[in-house]
């Protein structure tokens, strides 16, 4: 025992206190950690030791209480989290104000507007930002449909953002270049909680917070193309920069004409790059001379497929199993284990060189290797981040991507988001920093708790749940209709086009022994294009049930060796 009662021994900073559970009687520790002090020592950021970190929770960063004084607390982007943040901060009654750089809510989201999620509608729409909706009889999207963009913006985004509850508080081409506090910079810490933010616009003006949620998430900061997370050698060379397009470029639309009858290589791995490559071979199917190459880093297309047809969410799993197809078909040339060292442009193409000398020539690139986050903004704020991923210290095992995917992160909150900056949160993509693994429904969570936190409302803040869709338990959606429906349109066939293909496929697959073969066979049945056939089933491989995965496997296992085959681990098409 030591000399004051307590359990363990006396600490020499507030944070090993709190850690160690020692120094003052468990009233008198609680108000010192909150003040930023203890009462054997001063208060300190850094660890205990080597292989502690000292992890700091809201009531020590100051926010014990409700939020007041005269003041809103600021919220940084009107996109889906942003807004959802606004929506729970009206229901706690707190003052706030969203600051957009952009012209109109969604304003990023509408640059992705081509693209449909893989989440449906029931996971893409906030609860609190629904009940301000029902309230002014809005008309509730199907929520089994998978929305794109353009609809997540003018379904929901748009008539959210319009509301007489939201609509006076949002700012819009507030851009917003760094933030800090009144009268102290990141050293002094004296009196720091108690004083105002500082958020400078652009235009040089200065908004004072009481609090800042920052959901200005990642989609304005790419990664490079270089393996190294540098700048590959030439990539920024204008000419370079000219014949690269960024991630979720609109192949089948705005930026047909960049593609159409020429080489592209996607470099990249992730979701992006499966949906830059679907398109990329349907507009193969409508313009001659189109040829895709697919280069990875790393050594197999796994991530990329993810759990395939076992999928929680069936858009995803559909992406997985289509891109797979279009390799196996040969639609898609696939050159694994690609580390990009070097871009130049030569005579109006793109050269590209790995790290181990292995070349490719492109006429477009589409870089598709992921978002990380800018934390320039808070330079004058303290924050603890993960040295890797770039998100707080506390989220950075609950998120890992070498261990985690969307559907397996658990529920989390404003104790996980809290930094040794009182009342600073960042929270939607950029709260992930460099995982690839957010959901909306994720940033939505956070929101509330962060809302219920600054409102006192402890109880709320941390009674944390979510329902997300887990990879590997398979879930019964009708969302991956719409993607089928949506190429079926585009190719100028019958709605019943593809469920009569799938069917005939599935009944020439014992025979076929692969399902590109079979696809092929049904297309010929059914008088219909064989490449498109298979553009169909590349989005269509939910529908391939478990009865005909068995059938499947049955057959491949008498298929002549060297036949190209499906892994088995999978649907039929993935």
């Amino acid at each position: 025992m030591s000399e004051n009662g307590t359990d363990g021994p006396c600490c020499g900073t507030s944070q090993a206190a709190e850690q160690a559970r020692a120094c003052c009687d468990p009233g008198a520790r609680t108000e010192v950690v909150a003040a930023g002090a203890s009462c054997c020592g001063t208060a300190d950021t850094s660890a205990v030791n080597d292989d502690t970190v000292a992890v700091p929770t809201v009531e020590a960063a100051g926010y014990a209480g409700r939020v007041d004084g005269p003041h809103p607390v600021v919220v940084i982007g009107a996109g889906p989290v942003g807004l959802a943040a606004a929506a729970h901060l009206h229901e706690r009654g707190l003052p706030f104000t969203v600051l957009e750089a952009g012209p109109s809510a969604g304003a990023a989201v509408t640059e992705w507007g081509h693209v449909r999620l893989f989440s449906p509608w029931r996971y893409n729409v906030d609860h609190a930002a629904r009940r301000l909706l029902a309230a002014a009889d809005w008309a509730a999207p199907d929520p089994e449909v998978l929305p794109t963009g353009a609809d997540l913006v003018e379904a929901y985004l748009r008539p959210l953002a319009k509301l007489p509850q939201i609509a006076p508080h949002v700012r819009y081409d507030a851009s917003v270049v760094a933030i800090g506090r009144v009268g102290v910079d990141r050293v002094r810490t004296a009196g720091r909680a108690s004083v105002p933010f500082v958020v400078r616009l652009a235009t040089g003006q200065d908004v004072l917070a009481s609090a800042v949620i920052d959901a200005s998430g990642t989609w304005r900061t790419p990664s490079m193309l270089g393996a190294n997370g540098l700048p590959a050698h030439g990539e920024t060379d204008p000419q370079t920069v000219r014949l690269t397009a960024g991630a979720l470029p609109d192949v089948l639309g705005a930026d047909r004409g960049r593609f159409a009858g020429r080489h592209t290589v996607v470099v990249g791995a992730g979701h992006s790059a499966a949906n830059t490559l679907l398109a990329l071979a349907e507009l193969a199917e409508q313009e001659p001379g189109t040829t895709i190459t697919w280069a990875t880093r790393g050594g197999s297309i796994d991530r990329a497929i993810g759990g395939g047809d076992a999928d929680a969410l069936p858009g995803r799993g559909a992406l997985g199993s289509g891109i797979k197809l279009l390799v196996d078909s040969g639609r898609v040339r696939l050159v694994t284990g690609f580390a990009v060292h070097a871009v130049t442009a030569v005579d109006g193409h793109a050269e590209l060189t790995a790290s181990d000398g292995r070349t490719l020539t492109a006429d477009r690139i589409v870089a598709a290797t992921g978002f990380r986050p800018d934390h320039t903004l808070a330079a004058e704020l303290r924050l603890d981040l993960d040295p890797a991923l770039g998100c707080t210290r506390t989220l950075a095992p609950l998120i890992d991507p070498n261990e985690h995917s969307c559907g397996t992160v658990r529920p989390h909150g404003v104790d996980e988001l809290t930094q040794p900056e009182p009342g600073y949160f960042a929270v939607g993509m950029k709260s992930y920093g460099r995982a690839p693994t957010f959901l909306m429904a994720t940033g939505y969570e956070q929101v509330r708790s962060i809302a219920a936190a600054l409102a006192g409302d402890w109880a709320a803040a941390r009674d944390v749940q979510l329902d997300l869709p887990e990879t590997g338990v398979c879930s019964a959606t009708q969302g991956y209709k719409t993607m089928l429906d949506d190429a079926a349109a585009r190719y100028g066939l019958a709605p019943d086009i593809p469920g009569r293909l799938i069917s005939a496929a599935l009944r020439h697959l014992p025979a076929a022994g692969t399902v590109a073969a079979a696809t092929r066979a049904a297309a010929n049945e059914l008088g219909i294009d064989p490449d498109i056939a298979l553009h169909l089933a590349a989005l269509a491989g939910d529908q391939f049930d478990t009865t005909a995965q068995n059938t499947a496997d049955a057959a491949l296992s008498r298929a002549e060796p060297g036949l190209v085959t499906v892994s088995t681990d999978g649907g039929c098409c993935g």
